[in-house]
């Protein structure tokens, strides 16, 4: 028997790697792959969405806008074209739950310091209050990278617009203001073709780390 295995080593080294090369491809390609789903309005809690577009179930996009961030610089589509970034909803004076998600974003902000895809941007939802100067200060204050992270003022019109017709992740306020909101924890991931790929809770830790590993999966995925 152990001159049959010495005569025949050759054979069964061969057949052992081959065995092991077929196990792997295999595992590789019976294993599941991680997706990241296309959000359209339709997909989403109502109450996060603007009546006039609940009905929209594909090709949903965030729109253009025009915002002035805590320098003094009009922000437009274009800033953010190609990119990946991270959105969301605050205002400075918030007591709650904003420091805790400025605190995170911030983690964000370190974990995507090295990558030229992946830029931040924060709304604020009371800007009668929050003025390029304030904001400004609570961008120092926050320890804000100005390439990666912009922090945004404008018309409350059209951040309202913005928030429940492109982000989806704000509720309505006072029902007979016609453009009051009130933001929530949602951070939400949108991709290289302005798609919404993810809602994340922006106190959460949990949801921090899971998206950052989405993050890194949509910039080393090839378009589709």
């Amino acid at each position: 028997m152990i001159l049959f295995f010495k005569k025949y080593k050759p054979f069964f080294i061969a057949m052992f790697v081959v065995s092991a090369v077929a196990i792997t491809l295999f595992y590789f390609a019976l294993r599941p792959q991680k997706m990241l789903p296309i959000y359209n309005p339709a997909d989403v809690n109502p109450e996060m969405v603007d009546s006039t577009v609940q009905h929209i179930g594909n090709k949903h996009h965030i729109a253009d806008f025009s915002l002035t961030n805590q320098n003094g610089k009009t922000i437009t589509q274009k800033d953010y074209e190609g990119k990946i970034y991270v959105a969301d909803f605050f205002f400075t004076t918030c007591q709650s739950i904003c420091p805790k998600m400025t605190h995170n974003m911030a983690e964000i902000q370190k974990a995507i310091k090295d990558n030229p895809k992946v830029l931040l941007l924060s709304h604020t939802v009371m800007p009668e209050v929050d003025s390029v100067p304030v904001l400004k200060k609570y961008a120092l204050e926050k320890g804000v990278d100005d390439t990666k992270w912009n922090l945004v003022t404008g018309s409350r019109r059209e951040i309202y617009d913005l928030a429940r017709k492109s982000y989806l992740a704000v509720k309505i306020g006072r029902p007979e203001e016609q453009d009051d909101m009130v933001h929530t924890e949602n951070f939400v991931l949108v991709d290289q073709k302005r798609r919404v790929r993810g809602f994340y809770d922006g106190t959460k830790e949990e949801d921090i780390k899971r998206l950052i590993e989405d993050i890194v999966w949509l910039s080393e995925k090839s378009d589709d």
